[in-house]
């Protein structure tokens, strides 16, 4: 099991540094707009999928481009299948990964409900 699950882990890690590779240099589709991130890939222990999830920031529409990234899947896999040498080059699912924006949005409304830091208590 340890095994498999380290096999995994490799796959994921090799699939996530091709795919941003590909959508960084390789795609033309003009849809796409923003700084799109890969912040993790998911693999299922039978290698005919992978979850790709994306963060998308500073896009004209997000939604749109979560849409092309989408459509573009096939010519992503493609890519992958000449990069990574697997028996199964797994069909590739984009997923949108709004965990960063998230995160702004949490520390924006922190910094305007919290005042200025305090001082150390021993001062």
């Amino acid at each position: 099991m340890n095994k498999n699950s380290n096999r995994l882990g490799r796959i994921d890690e090799e699939l996530k540094k091709e795919i941003s590779n590909i959508i960084s240099y390789d795609l033309k589709n003009p849809n796409i707009t923003g700084l799109i991130s890969v912040t993790k890939a998911k693999i299922t222990p039978d290698l005919k999928y992978a979850q790709i999830y994306v963060s998308i920031l500073n896009s004209k529409d997000t939604k749109e481009t979560l849409s092309a990234l989408k459509k573009s899947s096939g010519f992503v896999r493609t890519e992958v299948a000449k990069r990574i040498n697997l028996r199964i080059t797994p069909e590739i699912i984009f997923v949108l990964d709004d965990s960063i924006e998230y995160g702004e949005r949490i520390d924006k409304i922190l910094k305007e409900i919290l005042p200025e830091k305090p001082k150390n208590k021993d001062e």
